[in-house]
């Protein structure tokens, strides 16, 4: 049984960390978002900002991918984490996810660029306790830790749409990516869950590369857009959303990348389809 060694969890199951007991590091455990829809009972939702950083998972020894890849973060980051999982965000600020996966897909990087990361984390996923106990041991953890570089993210409850709309609102013009939602009693699920959700202005999905189209006219002899098949099996193009150098270095045939797209057209594809990023290595 995996403890911390200052925390005490007064009425809470604490469940083993499976990739800590088979001693390899599977695919970690995560909760999944589901998509917000209006007919919610609010009341039973506390609200955060959605950080736009790579979601990761402390197992109590190792920084871990949603895909199981240790993270290979200083000692110094790494030592003062407390002996139990934590869900969160690796982050550097708005508009730096480049600069966060760029970190993460080193073996080895320097320590100044670490200190400019920040674990956010928003959940305790180990305890068998409704969320909000979990926030409150959370909050209670992170305040005996005391690392700069370790932050909770902050809940707050809803009381009615209006509240939701200001917060986005204000989320947004900072910078950021959206909002989260949790069920005050939701227990946490290894699955995509109805007890967490996630709203943003826009929709996003992920896609197998499958084919290059050459630029033309100032892209000449760079990427015009990606071919990529999407979950669903649907083949469409995304030409927008690519920075100078990533028309230069596209991502690679069998890759899988993030797409944004604003709903669908009548044929079932992704319209106003634009990239976002490549997606860390399996």
């Amino acid at each position: 049984m995996l403890k911390s060694p200052t925390l005490t969890l007064i009425g809470c199951a604490l469940l083993p960390t499976p990739a800590l007991l088979a001693g390899q590091h599977p695919a970690p455990p995560l909760m999944l978002a589901s998509e917000y829809e209006e007919s919610i009972q609010l009341g039973n939702y506390l609200l955060s900002e959605k950080y736009d950083g790579v979601r990761t998972f402390w197992d109590g020894q190792h920084l871990l991918t949603r895909s199981g890849n240790i993270i290979h973060a200083p000692k110094w980051f790494t030592a003062g984490l407390p002996q139990i999982a934590l869900d969160g965000e690796l982050w550097i600020g708005y508009g730096q996810f480049s600069q966060v996966m760029a970190l993460l897909n080193r073996q080895h990087s320097a320590d100044e660029q670490w200190q400019q990361v920040t674990f956010k984390v928003f959940d305790l996923p180990t305890i068998r306790a409704p969320f909000e106990m979990r926030d409150k041991q959370l909050a209670k953890l992170v305040a005996e830790v005391d690392l700069s570089y370790l932050q909770k993210v902050e809940q707050h409850l809803v009381r009615s749409e209006q509240d939701i709309r200001d917060e986005l609102n204000r989320v947004l013009k900072r910078g950021g990516e959206g909002l989260m939602l949790r069920h005050r009693n939701g227990l946490y699920e290894p699955k995509r869950s109805l007890q967490m959700l996630k709203l943003k202005p826009w929709q996003d999905a992920e896609a197998l590369v499958i084919g290059h189209q050459p630029g033309q006219g100032k892209y000449q002899g760079q990427l015009g857009a990606l071919v990529v098949r999407g979950n669903d099996g649907q083949i469409f193009k995304v030409g927008t959303g690519f920075s100078d150098d990533e028309r230069r270095q596209p991502p690679s045939i069998g890759s899988v990348i993030t797409y944004r797209f604003s709903g669908f057209t009548s044929h079932g594809k992704p319209r106003f389809a634009s990239y976002l990023r490549r997606r860390l290595p399996e």
